[in-house]
């Protein structure tokens, strides 16, 4: 801890008059042009500095000094509200894999590279074990699912590097002068990395601070923990992100009293990141039917507190806990500044972030528009891409059809887009 501490420490000093020498000789590239406890704004590799964020939550959380708590807070706020890709990506500029300028979110040019999403990953994990809220998770969630899985073909060896927001079918912006995953690359982070990320998933649906155990993600699972000396089981099945109930089987070895916080995502309850960057439109899609907890079929108040519903009680072997989120397809709108995206709108279900592919529509996207009017149906598709949910617009001039930006581009190369243009109503 001492270490890690005086490795943080010793950043934004000793520059003596050094000149700078392309990327490397920026302090700011390698968050190195102020102290730490100083900084307010993502700069510099993303990849790196949010490794670096995340070892400032660390020692943040071991020592429990103001300073590193307030500079990692400003720091996160700053990604969240003004450099976060709706996908949960982060890194904005191909020249130096670097964040960009508050509010510069290109889509066709956007580099989010793989590893900056594992990267956020790590970094809200620990925001989350610092102050226990579920916010880091949501946008912990969100790279998960539309960062990080973008990476990776469905057979687990070939990598995207890069991760764009719009592409025309030509561009070549992988690594290595490509425009589709690749097996390996010239500086391969972005594989290894990938590699040591699905084995310690398990490790991100849970977590225990004494007497309170959370619930952090959905997927089927097992884990056991220990309360005052007694083994607790926990059950989770579900069909996430797919389908928005999560049933819990709680087992302990004997009664045991404890508290039991399951997430309420932000997506659920209208907010899609947790700031102003991204925001939810007014849609005919139907009316939102509310969240819905039950204890061994008994309904009971949401009490939330932190972003998480919390139910203390005495726990029974083979109580049952039973979540219904319900999932709504929405139209997603960006902040005013965000230039690329004005007068556009995303679509969302759930936890997933979704996008256009050619192979879907009639061979071209980029000119598609999306009337704010036009209903948008969910229908399931088992046999389409491993299985998917997609999302259908059916309109006077031209259907569309949505897949998840998860899985475009396994088809062969053609027009994809994140971003629709509105059509005039």
């Amino acid at each position: 801890l001492q270490l890690a501490k005086f490795f943080l420490d010793e950043r934004g000093h000793y520059h003596n008059g050094r000149q700078p020498y392309g990327n490397f000789g920026d302090p700011a590239y390698t968050q190195d042009h102020l102290p730490v406890i100083e900084q307010d704004e993502a700069l510099g590799h993303s990849v790196r500095a949010v490794y670096m964020y995340s070892g400032m939550a660390d020692v943040a959380a071991l020592t429990g000094e103001q300073a590193y708590i307030d500079a990692i807070g400003r720091i996160w706020d700053n990604v969240v509200s003004k450099k976060l890709y709706i996908t949960g990506g982060i890194g904005a500029r191909r020249h130096g894999e670097a964040f960009g300028g508050n509010y510069e979110l290109p889509n066709a040019t956007a580099y989010n590279e793989t590893c900056a999403a594992i990267a956020n990953v790590f970094w809200n994990q620990r925001m989350f074990q610092l102050h226990g809220h579920a916010k880091y998770i949501d946008v912990l969630e969100r790279s998960l699912y539309n960062g990080f899985l973008p990476g990776i073909d469905f057979g687990g060896n070939r990598f995207f590097y890069v991760n764009p927001l719009e592409f025309d079918g030509q561009f070549q912006f992988n690594r290595n002068n490509s425009n589709e995953r690749l097996g390996w690359f010239n500086c391969s982070c972005c594989p290894t990395n990938v590699v040591r990320v699905f084995p310690s998933l398990g490790g991100y649906l849970y977590a225990q601070q004494g007497h309170h155990l959370y619930v952090n993600l959905f997927m089927s699972s097992q884990t056991s923990i220990t309360i005052d000396g007694a083994a607790v089981q926990v059950i989770q099945q579900t069909h996430y992100p797919w389908d928005g109930t999560i049933k819990l089987t709680i087992n302990p070895t004997r009664p045991t009293e404890f508290a039991l916080h399951v997430r309420i995502p932000g997506w659920a309850q209208g907010q899609p990141v947790p700031s102003d960057l991204y925001a939810y439109s007014q849609s005919t899609d139907g009316d939102v039917q509310p969240i819905t907890l039950t204890v061994n079929g008994a309904p009971i108040a949401l009490a939330l507190h932190q972003g998480y519903a919390v139910v203390q009680r005495l726990w029974q072997p083979g109580d049952q806990l039973e979540l219904t989120l319900p999932m709504p397809v929405r139209r997603v709108v960006s902040h005013p500044a965000v230039a690329e995206d004005a007068g556009k709108v995303a679509v969302e279900r759930g936890p997933l972030v979704y996008c256009l592919e050619a192979v879907d529509n009639e061979g071209s996207v980029l000119g598609a528009a999306l009337a704010d009017s036009t209903p948008l149906i969910a229908a399931k598709a088992p046999q389409l891409l491993n299985g998917v949910v997609t999302i259908e617009a059916k309109q006077p001039d031209g259907n569309l059809t949505f897949i998840p930006y998860y899985a475009w581009a396994h088809r062969g190369r053609g027009e994809m887009t994140v971003w629709v243009a509105q059509a005039p109503a």
